[in-house]
């Protein structure tokens, strides 16, 4: 058997470097998170070739003498645990090993001076001092790295490019800069200042500069507490979504984190908002006692473990829930720039008679009519040679006496039978009825199923067998209480097969056969990973898709008002249950700037 040996001390820093410093985006959240915990109010990053050549980060917190830059770069030696209560810790960064791991595989200068003392300097390449000696700075603290993993080529070369390598230390930049409203950053790379944050911004302010400056009209304020724990941040509008989840910036006691708990979460309370392939923008900051959340899980801190984690879960869902409900029928309103331009490109047109005939358009008014009836035939003659266009017009109601408190106004006509054209008092509103309708439907069926009332149903005339799978049939029997309170009766009817004896007044004109198939696919696909309330959600979402209007339907205006109204008492009506918007505004001024009038 091989002798059992001690590992020299700059072979334990190389091994140590490998698990905490990853890429120079870990290097430089490290020295960030101690420029924070130093107490600073100002910090200056500068990046060099995506931080591949040069990460320097400048404070002006506490700063340190002589012995303590020694001691802080030997492993394990930190001034942030004052005991041994790990748990109880308070600050980003607690375990001291990451200037001595960074140093191992790099070239590390630390420049500090605390406030009334004289400044020093240590430079460490690669493991080995190479400089110690007095410096000249304002008080605080000056660290550079350079030539990152330069006689490490083994890690070297599993790096990414300059670019990618950037991006990262832009968003390890951004997050802690969301962390710390109060602390001022700037940052620059090759000289180019990319980023700069004045301190003490009001949150709200700093996560929309920081994330996306629509946040500040597409998002809602979260403020939420529920016994010692506290929620805030900003969520956007369900109709305010990106393809990915990188804008989605998650804290726990002021730390950056990628907690899967806390993704499933947001995913939860924004289930029957967004479509699957979307994801929401937001900010979340959650504060917890020090002991309901270990930190000590994960070398690179960026994963936590909850006391509680049913309860943490069940929080955030249902404070984002209550955010989102308060927002009403809010929804993103940025036209799409490609559909205004549409708007300002004269269409050309081949019309029918000049394609068929060879003769110009107006050929039959080239000759000055000298009667009025001359005039009129010449016009029939030409409406006979076009298609009249199909439309359906019906007198438009007036609008209401109190229209300040209609924002949705009053419907004037339906397109292509499925938008809705409303007249309000700033501008013009298009609806989508079917998307509208059905997020109408789904907030129907929730809210008949939170009280103790039992939601109306409407009885089938002849209950009516579906034949499923036994899986399925056996997820259905064990949920068919819960369902029965949104007016859906079932009951198990041999091995694999459910009798229906009743379904939701809501959706009494709706496909039976299909939506108790869709259910049992949703109750399949979601299992046991989710609260019963989420279940009941998807479950709900895909009852109210079979129960609203179709696109395609026609509508009476009375019909369309009745919409309209019912879009203004709804909370979440901007939004249907995909994460699309259910209307549209153009305002006086937009309509304006169309015409050339503005």
């Amino acid at each position: 058997m091989p002798e059992i040996r001690r590992l020299p001390e700059e072979l334990v820093n190389r091994i140590a470097a490998g698990e905490v410093v990853e890429r120079p985006a870990s290097a430089l959240k490290e020295l960030v998170e101690n420029a924070i915990d130093a107490g600073s109010t100002a910090i200056t990053v500068r990046l060099g070739d995506g931080g591949l050549g040069l990460i320097e980060v400048t404070d002006d917190g506490c700063g340190m003498n002589p012995q303590e830059i020694a001691l802080a770069l030997e492993r394990h030696a930190t001034s942030k645990l004052p005991d041994e209560h790990i748990e109880l810790v308070a600050t980003l960064g607690f375990r001291g090993e990451a200037l001595p791991s960074i140093a191992s595989v790099a070239r590390l200068s630390i420049e500090s001076r605390p406030r009334g003392l004289e400044g020093w300097k240590r430079v460490v390449d690669h493991g080995v001092v190479a400089e110690d000696g007095p410096a000249a700075l304002p008080p605080g603290t000056r660290i550079r790295v350079e030539d990152l993993f330069g006689k490490v080529p083994v890690r070297r070369k599993f790096l990414r490019s300059a670019r990618a390598e950037y991006a990262a230390c832009l968003d390890v930049v951004r997050r802690l800069a969301m962390a710390r409203p109060d602390v001022g950053f700037t940052l620059e790379h090759d000289g180019r200042r990319v980023l700069q944050v004045q301190p003490d911004e009001a949150l709200a302010a700093r996560v929309s500069r920081l994330v996306a400056r629509e946040l500040a009209e597409d998002g809602v304020i979260i403020e939420a507490e529920r016994g010692s724990a506290r929620l805030t941040g900003v969520a956007g509008l369900p109709t305010f979504n990106r393809g990915v989840a990188d804008h989605q910036y998650l804290f726990v006691n002021g730390r950056p984190v990628r907690d899967r708990l806390l993704i499933g979460a947001v995913r939860g309370a924004y289930a029957d908002m967004l479509a699957r392939d979307r994801h929401a923008v937001l900010a979340l900051f959650l504060e917890l006692p020090p002991e309901e959340v270990d930190v000590n899980v994960h070398p690179a801190k960026t994963e936590v473990r909850f006391r509680d984690p049913a309860f943490v879960r069940g929080f955030l869902v249902s404070a984002l829930r209550h955010a989102l409900d308060s927002s009403g029928q809010r929804s993103a309103q940025t036209p799409a720039a490609g559909a205004m331009a549409n708007w300002q490109v004269e269409p050309v047109v081949s019309p029918p008679l000049a394609l068929h005939t060879g003769r110009s358009l107006f050929s039959n008014f080239e000759r000055e009519p000298s009667r009025v009836g001359d005039a009129g035939q010449a016009w029939r003659g030409y409406e006979q040679n076009l298609m009249a266009p199909a439309a359906r017009a019906e007198a438009a109601e007036a609008m209401p006496e109190e229209a300040e408190t209609y924002p949705l106004g009053v419907a004037r006509g339906q397109v292509a039978g499925t938008y809705i054209v409303a007249e309000a008092e700033d501008g013009l509103i298009i609806v989508d009825q079917h998307a509208a309708h059905e997020r109408l439907v789904l907030e129907r069926l929730r809210a008949a199923g939170t009280g103790d009332t039992v939601a109306a149903a409407q009885a089938l005339l002849l209950p009516e067998v579906i034949d499923l799978e036994e899986p399925a049939c056996d997820r259905l029997e064990e949920k068919a209480d819960e369902l029965a309170q949104f007016g859906l009766a079932i009951e198990r009817f041999g091995p694999a097969a459910m009798l229906v004896r009743s379904v939701p007044a809501a959706l009494a004109k709706s496909d039976v056969q299909a939506l108790v198939r869709d259910i049992a696919d949703d109750l399949a696909q979601n299992g046991d990973a989710l609260l019963l309330g989420e279940r009941l959600d998807h479950v709900l979402a895909t009852m109210a898709c079979h129960g609203s209007v179709r696109a395609g339907r026609a509508l009476s205006v009375a019909e369309m008002n009745a919409l309209l109204r019912e879009m203004e008492r709804t909370p979440r009506s901007g939004q249907c249950n995909h994460g699309r918007p259910t209307w549209v505004k153009l305002a006086h001024g937009d309509i304006e700037k169309l015409f050339g009038r503005k």
